[in-house]
């Protein structure tokens, strides 16, 4: 009994209350308002919003083509050849099984939804003031998805990743932390409200982007569930799928990395691997292949004109405003910073093993890849049905909705119903790990000391915490508010990745110079490196 008592007492005080009560105040000073006064708070998160991708827009923009610049720097430095972990640790997972976490939980249901019908949008409106549904809007509607989800993306989820991996496993420190990996900048105050603000912000970030998550992938498996047993969408069925999510990422949180989370992962990636091969076989397999390989060249082109594109002549006389990089290139970046620095913890709690420039690489390669697989075989797929006249997707989905149009878009498939099963499936697997990864995360952040993995019941509580207050969002039509709330409040975000990187640089470049006069033992270069750079001296 004594016993019980005594490890209960410990339990409490792992957690780091202030940042644990603190993310669950501000939430409910969010959503409370946006329950009662619907209308009202959506209506100022609106006018907040589109002050912030209005004036703000260039800020993004810069961050995004900034942490890029930065990272392919990083890893051809010295610092790149840092290993993170001990000299003879070995990589706790295999690349596959690494590359199947990471690509989970950074994107989800979301690139289900995106993939399938984000040309739409664009070949409706497209950018530089091209002419809707012309020949030119069909090579950007079929390039832009895979900017938007590519090289930047991973480059903004995998900054934060450096200095919370090195902290963990080059100096050893126990703690999972955003504010921590910015104390080589801001010292002695890391500790007090200012760490705290720092994580309560982030972890605000993350619920919100949960919220947005659940908001794209529950309808469309509703959809899905509709098509496959006739039972109509409603608020219920909603509900149910999302209490039913909730459990299954629970029970994955629950059981730990090893057994939970990676054998989802596992599992999503295989099946995707199947869905994509279906449809890359019997779909109209030369005209993906040949859109796709082209949007990658369209793509590597116009690389730099994409990342700056804004409208500095919106405002004047003459010249007509789209909107477009506000509606969409600045939203993706808000939207990539606010979940940035969770996917950059969940990378860098799985890197251990690997060197500073296999993470940044590999994150950066993998994820494109798999962003380019969906956009390219899903997206063009429904590309090619719009533009054959085999089935109108922009009429369908102007009419039912993006959810509806997606399942129409799988019934022009052979063996429709087993695809859009196995679809569903998917979209349920994909929204778990997300779930279960930012549980997991979320756990780590609120307590003080990593011993292995975070308590289970911390576990529990936040896989919980993640489905509730969507959930209630849900049933008052305000989740959206939620999503855009988020990335209002993630706007500080942007300098906390200015930090990330300084404290990274500063700390590494520290350890760098003692190892050499000292003879430091922390620091440790892989052999694989060395015999790449037998001239080096670090």
């Amino acid at each position: 009994m004594i016993g019980k008592v005594f490890d209960y007492y410990m339990n409490f005080k792992l957690i780091d209350w202030p940042t644990f009560l603190g993310a669950l105040f501000i939430l409910l000073g969010v959503s409370l308002p946006l329950i009662f006064f619907p209308e009202a708070g959506a209506e100022v998160i609106n006018l907040a919003n589109s002050f912030m991708t209005g004036n703000f827009g260039i800020l993004y923009l810069i961050l995004g083509l900034g942490c890029f610049l930065f990272l392919v720097f990083v890893a051809f430095s010295k610092n790149g050849r840092i290993k993170l972990g001990n000299k003879d640790d070995k990589k706790e997972f295999n690349t596959f099984s690494w590359a199947a976490m990471l690509f989970a939980a950074g994107i989800g249901s979301s690139i289900l939804y995106w993939g399938m019908i984000e040309w739409a949008y664009y070949y409706q409106g497209p950018p530089f003031g091209v002419e809707p549904k012309s020949n030119e809007a069909i090579q950007w509607a079929s390039t832009y998805g895979i900017f938007h989800w590519g090289p930047i993306a991973w480059a903004i989820y995998t900054l934060p990743a450096l200095p919370i991996a090195y902290f963990y496993y080059v100096r050893k420190k126990p703690v999972l932390k955003i504010s921590e990996a910015v104390r080589p900048v801001l010292g002695k105050y890391v500790d007090g409200p200012v760490g705290n603000i720092i994580d309560i912000l982030f972890m605000f970030g993350l619920m919100g982007g949960a919220g947005t998550t659940l908001a794209l992938g529950t309808p469309m498996i509703a959809e899905g569930i509709h098509d496959l047993t006739g039972i109509p969408v409603t608020l219920g069925l909603k509900a149910v799928i999302m209490l039913l999510c909730t459990v299954i990422f629970a029970v994955s949180a629950y059981s730990g990395l090893r057994r939970g989370i990676k054998v989802l992962s596992d599992v999503c990636i295989w099946l995707t691997i199947l869905l994509m091969a279906f449809v890359f076989i019997f779909g109209p397999t030369v005209f993906i292949s040949e859109t796709t390989f082209s949007s990658i060249g369209i793509l590597a082109d116009n690389f730099f004109r994409m990342a700056t594109w804004l409208e500095p002549f919106r405002d004047l006389a003459g010249f007509s405003e789209t909107g477009f990089p506000e509606s969409w290139t600045v939203f993706y970046w808000a939207w990539w910073v606010v979940y940035a620095p969770f996917v950059g913890l969940f990378v860098a709690r799985i890197s251990r093993g690997r060197t500073i420039r296999e993470m940044i690489l590999g994150t950066m390669i993998y994820g494109t890849l798999g962003c380019i697989l969906f956009f390219g075989i899903l997206g063009n797929f429904g590309l090619y049905l719009q533009l054959s006249g085999t089935f109108d997707v922009i009429g369908f989905m102007n009419e039912n909705g993006a959810p509806a149009a997606i399942i129409a878009i799988l019934h022009q498939l052979p063996m429709a119903k087993v695809v859009v099963g196995a679809f569903t499936i998917l979209a349920v697997l994909f929204l778990a790990t997300t779930f279960d990864s930012s549980s997991y995360i979320l756990a780590s952040v609120v307590q003080k000391q990593m011993k292995g993995e975070p308590m289970r019941w911390n576990r529990l509580f936040w896989a919980f915490t993640l489905c509730l207050l969507p959930l209630v969002l849900m049933f008052i039509g305000d989740l959206e508010a939620l999503q855009t709330a988020s990335i209002v409040a993630g706007f500080p975000l942007i300098f906390i990745m200015f930090l990330l990187s300084w404290s990274f640089i500063k700390a590494s470049n520290h350890d760098l110079k003692s190892s050499r006069e000292f003879k430091n033992p922390t620091i440790h270069i892989s052999k694989k490196d060395k015999d790449v750079n037998p001239k080096s001296k670090n």
